[in-house]
C-alpha cells in the first residue's frame, strides 16, 4: 500500500497531494504541468515535501516533522523515465544486470529469464542500446528496474517519446507486466487511452492538486 499525503512548494507552484493507494497500477494523470513528475521524484525519494508523509507499505519513506528521509538508494524503488537512461557503453545484458549489482543483490539466473521472456528482449542481450528502437530501449529499462527486485515501479511517460506505432507496440508489454510481474505500479501519463488500458486507480492532478481519486471512471468525469 503506498500512502501520501505531502506538500512541496517549487517556486511559484505548489504540490498538496493526498491519496492512497493499493491497486496494482495506480495512474498519475494530468495535462503538462500538472506536478505529476514531481510527485513521483518524491515517491522515489529525489525530492523532499516540505510538510508531511510518503509511506509504503507500512515504512515511512518521508515524515517531514519527525526528520525522516529514506534516500532513494534504500527505498527499494524502481524508476524508469522517459528516456530509458540506458548506459551506451554497456550491452543490453549488462543494463539489465546494473540495478542488480548496484543493489548487491545475488544473481538469480531463473528469475531473469524470467523478465527477459516477458519482456521479449532475450535476443537482444548482445546488442548496445544505439542499436535498438525506442520500445526496446524501455523494454530493457523495465527489465533492469524489475531485475532490481523493487517493491514498488515508478513509471514516467515511458511512452511519451514514442510515436504512435511503437506505443501500441510496446503497450502490451505493460499490461502483462501489470498481470504477470506481481509487483504495483505508479504509471504517470496524461494520455487517458494509456491509462483505460493500465491503470487499476487513478489519481487526477491539476496545478498541483489531487482532484479526482478512483477507477477508470473518472477521467470521464475530469
Amino acid at each position: 500500500m503506498l500512502r501520501v499525503d505531502i506538500s512541496k512548494q517549487l517556486g511559484e507552484f505548489s504540490i498538496e497531494a493526498t491519496f492512497t493507494s493499493e491497486g496494482r497500477v495506480t495512474g498519475l494523470f494530468g495535462a503538462s504541468g500538472a506536478g505529476k513528475t514531481s510527485l513521483v521524484n518524491m515517491i522515489a525519494g529525489l525530492l523532499r515535501p516540505d510538510r508531511g508523509v510518503i509511506a509504503l507499505d507500512g515504512e515511512t519513506l518521508d515524515d517531514a516533522a519527525a526528520g525522516v528521509h529514506v534516500p532513494p538508494h534504500r527505498r527499494r524503488i524502481g524508476y524508469v523515465f522517459q528516456d530509458a537512461r540506458l548506459f551506451p557503453h554497456l550491452n543490453v545484458r549488462q543494463n539489465l544486470d546494473y540495478g542488480r549489482r548496484m543493489n548487491r543483490l545475488v544473481d538469480d539466473p531463473a528469475q531473469r529469464k524470467r523478465v527477459t521472456d516477458l519482456l521479449d528482449v532475450g535476443n537482444l542481450l548482445d546488442r548496445r542500446p544505439g542499436q535498438l528502437s525506442g520500445g526496446e530501449r524501455q523494454r530493457v529499462a523495465l527489465g533492469r528496474a524489475l531485475l532490481s527486485k523493487p517493491r514498488l515501479l515508478l513509471l514516467d511517460e515511458p511512452l511519451g517519446s514514442l510515436d504512435e506505432g511503437r506505443k501500441v507496440d510496446i503497450l502490451p508489454y505493460f499490461v502483462r507486466l501489470r498481470d504477470e510481474a506481481n509487483v504495483p505500479m505508479v504509471y504517470v501519463s496524461h494520455d487517458a487511452a494509456e491509462m483505460r488500458q493500465l491503470a487499476t486507480q487513478i489519481v487526477m492532478l491539476r496545478n498541483g492538486r489531487v482532484t479526482a481519486l478512483g477507477g477508470v471512471k473518472v477521467l470521464t468525469a475530469g
